[in-house]
Formats: C-alpha cells, sequence, structure tokens
C-alpha cells in the first residue's frame, strides 16, 4: 500500500450532544462531544468526523459551536458535515476551524454543490457522504437524512459522478451494519473503492480489530470510521493501531504531538 491507513473517530450529534444509534436509528445521547474528541486525540486518532444528523432534517447546524471549542484543543484534520447547503455554509464551517466539510442531502437534491465547493475551496475539502443500502446482491441505494429518505439512486452510479463533479472523498456508510457492530459491508466498499480514484472511509459496522483488517484487506477501504467502539470503550485508538501493525496493515506508527 502507498499510503498509511487512517483511522478516523466518527462523531455524531444532535443538538449540544453526541450521541450514537443502530442503523441511524433509536439514538442514544453519551455526553460532551468535545471531550469524546480530545479524548481520541489523545489517544493518537488520525481525524475526526463531526456529523449533525439531524442538521438536514430541521435545515440547521448546531456544530459551530462545538468544532470551535474542539479546536482549541484537537490539532489533527477535522471533517464536519450535516446542514451544509451552499457555499457560504461550508465557508463559514471552514472559517471555525475545520479542515473539510462533508455534504450529502443537499448534494443528492443539487448535485453542482459538490462541484461549487470543490472549485471554490478545493477537491481536499470537499468531502462526498454517501448512506448506503444494500437492495439486491451488489446492488445500493443512496439514502439521505440520517438513512430515512431514499432516492432511487444507484450507489456506485453516484460515487462516480460526485468524483467527476470534484469530490476529494467518498465516506461510504453501510446504513445496513451501521450501528451494529458485527463489522462492514466489505462489498460495498470494495466496490465503490474499484470504481473511483478517490480515497473512500469505510464507515458502519466496525465492533473489532477483525473487522478493521477486513474492510482494508478485502473492502480496499483507504480509511476507517470508527463510532461506537471507541464510545462504548470495546476498543481504543492504540488497540485498532497496534493490533493493525502487528497484522501487517500500514497506519501510522507514531502518535500526534500534544499540545
Amino acid at each position: 500500500m502507498a499510503s498509511n491507513i487512517r483511522i478516523i473517530s466518527r462523531l455524531d450529534i444532535k443538538g449540544p450532544n453526541l450521541i450514537k444509534g443502530i442503523h441511524l436509528e433509536g439514538l442514544r445521547k453519551l455526553g460532551d462531544p468535545n471531550q469524546f474528541a480530545k479524548e481520541y486525540y489523545e489517544q493518537g486518532i488520525d481525524e475526526i468526523i463531526y456529523l449533525d444528523i439531524v442538521a438536514s432534517l430541521y435545515e440547521r447546524s448546531s456544530l459551530l459551536s462545538i468544532v470551535r471549542r474542539t479546536t482549541q484543543d484537537v490539532f489533527i484534520p477535522i471533517t464536519v458535515g450535516g446542514g451544509i447547503r451552499s457555499v457560504d455554509d461550508a465557508r463559514e464551517i471552514l472559517r471555525v476551524g475545520a479542515d473539510k466539510v462533508a455534504v450529502n442531502t443537499a448534494a443528492v437534491k443539487r448535485p453542482e454543490l459538490v462541484h461549487e465547493i470543490s472549485q471554490k475551496f478545493g477537491a481536499q475539502c470537499m468531502v462526498l457522504s454517501i448512506e448506503a443500502k444494500r437492495t439486491a446482491p451488489g446492488k445500493w441505494e443512496v439514502y439521505y437524512d440520517n438513512g430515512r429518505e431514499k432516492t432511487g439512486v444507484d450507489v456506485l452510479e453516484w460515487a462516480q459522478r460526485g468524483c467527476e463533479l470534484g469530490a476529494g472523498e467518498i465516506l461510504l456508510t453501510s446504513v445496513d451494519m451501521e450501528g451494529t457492530g458485527r463489522g462492514f459491508d466489505c462489498e460495498l466498499t470494495s466496490a465503490v473503492s474499484r470504481l473511483v480514484p478517490i480515497p473512500v472511509i469505510a464507515s458502519g459496522g466496525l465492533g473489532t480489530v477483525d473487522d478493521f483488517e477486513q474492510v482494508v484487506k478485502v473492502g480496499q477501504a483507504d480509511a476507517v470510521a470508527v463510532a461506537g467502539a471507541l464510545h462504548y470503550k470495546k476498543l481504543n485508538v492504540w488497540d485498532i493501531r497496534n493490533e493493525a501493525l502487528r497484522r501487517g496493515i500500514h497506519v501510522r506508527k507514531e502518535v500526534p504531538c500534544q499540545q
């Protein structure tokens, strides 16, 4: 592998709280997202993703103050998604300290937004977030609004189009596996990874280091998002990193300098 596999903490936000559910439903409040982000940073996480999971539903975003606070203590790349509907929304998120924006609902409704954000801030800032549900063997449909709304759009077609529009990365969430801790949909991840030339972040299903290994080696993921396994302390970042290295997976060996 040419580059290291990134270990990313995914934190889903509702209002001021970190939450977690199963299949993006049945959400449970877990606490202050800033405290979780700081803890994962101190453990050596490579990046953080914040997703406001109700921003699209209610047309609002509560992440600005959370991101401002996080950037005071956390000095790694931060991606923020939820409620980003325009270049101005993206600019505001980047202005408070985010490094990238993730767009799902607004991009599905108006794909040109992907191109506009990419053109304005660079492809490296534009993450296309895709929520995928399996509909048949080897077939997945794009969903939005945190897995609530179906689109009739094929995931592979949308991933390819998003790449052509200027997305620099894809955050790929399997709604079927999300929150289950039973492993990733490696067939989905592999299908998208083989199709597009940009990095793919696998999200939804990690419960063990075996799952991490599978989605990297079989799913060909460039990065792996971890949520519940960290939040509920079934694993920590050191566990994942050290075991991945032992298994010959190229992850970053050193942890970031504390500031």
